[in-house]
């Protein structure tokens, strides 16, 4: 399979990407350390069901830990700034979650809700803060639930592999992308089968290397935020499929929602799915194209 020239590697927009982040964080790449998660209980809200904890909320997240043994789904729901609500599945075996804030700066409305029955839920917790993001990168250089790995997870040391060797950030994007766009393969059962609340283990997913849409970005997603490199994991519509794909940032010309590198004439929107499905082709690589026929709903 062919894979990203010299002269287009060079053109490559991720040249710019997250300079100004690495600058406060250290220099991203192999030797970069990703920042963790912590829910050190000093600013927390909770009652005996759960505990919202927002002590590092100035780092784009919260830590949100159910309490009670139950059978039955629970929910948490976060409203930020802008009016988007977003809805996630919540753990019942009392360990904490990660999740982020990416509407930036502004009042959350953050609430935890207990399954009575069926689609009927009831409120176990709420909680309203004011986040002030320390660095605008920072709910993209971290795990979150819908991006899950840490320091010893396979796909952090595959980014550190692949990030070895090469001379510079363009390097660095041109590696992971092309590892996933030429290993990967598009698990047809799996999306024809999967249920709503399905997340990305992303160790699984590197190893048999398949998965569906929301596999394959969730991967790249924690493979180059543990590298430093600021991404966001974006779902939406491609045409009018649910789907879901990538977008980096570019010191020069801010978030590039839809666009990642150019080949000396055309952007082209890296989207690692429809990429390695269809192996590159012409036509698919034409669709991809100048990101129009792609639409965001949300951004985790």
């Amino acid at each position: 399979m062919k894979r990203i020239t010299t002269t287009a590697a060079v053109f490559l927009l991720a040249v710019f990407i997250a300079v100004s982040c690495a600058a406060r964080a250290g220099a991203a790449g192999a030797g970069f350390i990703p920042p963790m998660p912590e829910a050190p209980g000093r600013d927390a809200d909770s009652n005996r069901k759960a505990i919202i904890d927002y002590s590092n909320s100035q780092d784009g997240y919260v830590m949100i830990k159910y309490l009670e043994a139950t059978s039955k789904q629970v929910k948490v729901m976060i409203e930020g700034p802008g009016g988007v609500s977003y809805t996630y599945n919540l753990r019942t075996d009392g360990e904490y979650e990660v999740f982020p804030l990416t509407a930036g700066d502004g009042a959350y409305n953050i609430g935890v809700f207990e399954q009575v029955e069926g689609t009927k839920y009831a409120a176990a917790h709420s909680a309203r803060i004011n986040a002030a993001l320390a660095d605008s990168f920072a709910p993209f250089i971290r795990p979150n639930q819908y991006v899950n790995f840490n320091s010893n997870s396979q796909a952090v040391r595959k980014a550190a592999e692949l990030a070895l060797g090469s001379g510079n950030l363009t390097d660095i994007i041109g590696e992971v992308y092309n590892f996933i766009v030429e290993n990967f393969t598009y698990d047809r059962e799996l999306a024809a089968t999967v249920r709503s609340g399905y997340l990305p283990d992303v160790d699984d997913v590197l190893s048999r290397r398949t998965g569906i849409c929301f596999d394959y970005s969730s991967v790249m997603t924690a493979m180059l935020r543990s590298l430093g490199i600021p991404t966001k994991l974006v779902v939406g519509y491609a045409g009018d499929v649910y789907h879901a794909w990538i977008n980096a940032y570019s010191e020069e010309t801010g978030w590039i929602n839809q666009l990642i590198f150019f080949d000396g004439q055309n952007w082209t929107l890296m989207d690692p799915t429809f990429a390695s499905t269809a192996n590159q082709s012409a036509e698919v690589m034409q669709f991809i194209g100048d990101g129009t026929n792609y639409s965001t709903k949300f951004v985790y």
